[in-house]
């Protein structure tokens, strides 16, 4: 099983970001960890700070890939092209934030991703791409 995740932007800075927030752990550090854990799937990591480039990564996998994971990040809450890739694509997507969004600033309610998403995990810190992983 192929299944790619896809980071949006800021999320690079994991581990140094906001550590009260998103935690002290890298994301290429995790990401080791969830290889380990589910060393029956082929897992592949993608991040980008570029909306055009997030929109050209799930077009490129969108097809062929079991499913992806994304964190869009603020995307999420402004991105209409992001969901409309998302809509596009056949390949099923789970969305996924570190935070609990609903927790924080009111424009952080809004996901534009939701709808075309086959799940919403939210508020789970890193975990919630493990809790994404066991969906698929």
């Amino acid at each position: 099983m192929k299944i790619l995740i896809i980071n949006g932007p800021n999320l690079n800075l994991l581990g140094t970001r906001e550590p009260e927030v998103y935690g002290s752990e890298s994301f290429e550090s995790y990401f080791e960890t969830l290889q380990n854990q589910f060393n029956t799937m082929q897992l592949s990591y993608y991040q980008s700070n570029i909306e055009g480039e997030l929109i050209s990564k799930l077009q490129e996998v969108g097809f062929t890939f079991d499913g992806i994971i994304i964190n869009a990040g603020a995307y999420t809450h402004t991105s209409i092209g992001i969901a409309d890739a998302i809509k596009a694509i056949t390949t099923p997507v789970v969305e996924v934030h570190i935070s609990n969004t609903f927790s924080r600033e009111t424009f952080r309610h809004q996901s534009f991703i939701s709808p075309h998403a086959k799940g919403v995990i939210i508020g789970f810190g890193l975990k919630s791409y493990e809790l994404a992983l066991q969906s698929f």
